[in-house]
């Protein structure tokens, strides 16, 4: 496996860990526990960063002209990670309706 393919499943399982530290947070918002659900919010966004700061190097490597070979894998990648971030943007909003909510 070369360092691409390394990058591509690394986007994908640090997008999976995302997306799935977002869901936690809701459930534990769905359950009162705010604090909780923003302390899990945190890492998920500290980890949508790891993910981020891997594709801005791939980017980075192909405006030096260094051309990432674009495949089914690839594709597949940035769309976890495109997906997590799109949960976790929604799931912030979610847990601030329940906020909202508890607080009429």
């Amino acid at each position: 496996m070369d360092e691409t393919e390394m990058k591509v499943f690394q986007i994908i399982s640090i997008s999976g860990d995302s997306r799935a530290q977002a869901f936690e947070a809701l459930r534990m918002a769905r359950e009162g526990d705010f604090d909780g659900a923003d302390a899990k919010m945190e890492e998920a966004r500290k980890t949508s960063a790891q993910v981020h700061n891997l594709q801005t190097d791939m980017l980075t490597e192909e405006a030096r002209g260094n051309k990432t070979p674009v495949g089914l894998l690839m594709v597949h990648a940035q769309d976890h990670l495109m997906t997590s971030l799109l949960a976790r943007d929604l799931i912030e909003e979610m847990i601030g309706m329940l906020k909202d909510k508890q607080t009429e």
